[in-house]
């Protein structure tokens, strides 16, 4: 299995039952399988913690810790390599901030980008895309 990083799209789909749940779930249960996290940036996992405190309150939240503690899903840190990549994507594709994170990491980890987000479009020469639908 190839190096998966997911955008917070993907995670919401699944936790919101949104287009492309199942293919998140099925990216799960093989990265349980084959023993290889799935990767999301730490500022990404942050968009999908206020996304579901948001909508579902504390009980979403929490609900997120659980899933990010017993699910084979590894949240990065960003330093200043990440941080500089995501800024100069930010800046050359318009992007939003946390997208820029989670294209950068895809390219620093040569890993496929999954999301639902057509944002991304710009990247599709740059990175591995996998859409969700």
């Amino acid at each position: 299995m190839k190096a998966t990083v997911l955008d917070a799209s993907a995670v919401l789909a699944m936790f919101f039952g949104q287009t492309g749940m199942e293919q998140v779930r099925d990216l799960f249960h093989k990265a349980a399988e084959t023993d290889r996290a799935l990767l999301i940036s730490a500022v990404n996992w942050a968009e999908v913690l206020y996304k579901l405190e948001q909508k579902k309150g504390m009980g979403g939240l929490e609900t997120a810790q659980r899933f990010e503690r017993t699910m084979p899903l590894d949240v990065m840190l960003v330093d200043r390599e990440l941080a500089e990549a995501a800024a100069h994507l930010k800046v050359v594709h318009r992007l939003g901030l946390a997208d820029a994170f989670a294209a950068a990491l895809a390219i620093a980890r040569k890993a496929e980008l999954v999301t639902a987000d057509t944002e991304f479009k710009v990247l599709e020469k740059e990175v591995r895309i996998v859409w969700l639908s």
